[in-house]
């Protein structure tokens, strides 16, 4: 294989492309439970819960396709096997055992929370190395992750809606303040 002179030590490559493999796996394991729950999913939010799921694992299969070939740049082979994700990744399989809409949902909020975490730590050591196309990449997928994690806890929050803070009015008085 030719050598890879892009600029960054081949040690600090190959420990970038470490992190980023567990990234990759953790995205792949999380593609699989959501999959899982999207079409298993029952119930009154069953709608809800099938198109936003659909969503989520159609960009989850990009976001894998990219850490991989993102690891190749680095000159790493990419993960590939099943069991190779389970065993770089902190996320679990989906449990076999029935559970209602919310515990899934709730589950796959807290997947997406540990796969930003995941993220945040690899876009860090991307940053200590001065590998800013990786910083970006990784970058991009936590904003996903909590992204991901925000819509699928909203979903089963209790129905309201509240919104804060205080608009300007185009004069500068506060939005609802009563004018003298």
């Amino acid at each position: 294989m030719a050598p890879v002179r892009t600029g960054i030590e081949s040690t600090d490559r190959q420990r970038l492309a470490q992190a980023v493999s567990k990234a990759m796996a953790e995205t792949y394991v999380l593609y699989t439970k959501t999959q899982a729950i999207h079409w298993n999913v029952v119930g009154p939010m069953f709608y809800s819960i099938h198109k936003l799921t659909e969503e989520q694992y159609e960009d989850l299969a990009d976001a894998i396709d990219d850490l991989a070939e993102r690891i190749r740049a680095l000159g790493a082979p990419a993960p590939g096997a099943f069991a190779e994700f389970l065993k770089l990744s902190d996320i679990k399989e989906a449990p076999h055992e029935k559970q209602t809409a919310e515990q899934a949902v709730m589950m796959l909020c807290a997947d997406h929370e540990t796969a930003a975490r995941t993220f945040r730590e690899a876009t860090q050591l991307a940053d200590e190395m001065d590998d800013v196309v990786t910083a970006d990449l990784l970058t991009e997928r936590m904003a996903k992750h909590e992204k991901a994690a925000w819509m699928l806890r909203a979903l089963v929050q209790e129905s309201a809606i509240q919104t804060t803070g205080i608009a300007a009015s185009s004069d500068g008085e506060a939005a609802g303040k009563q004018r003298q």
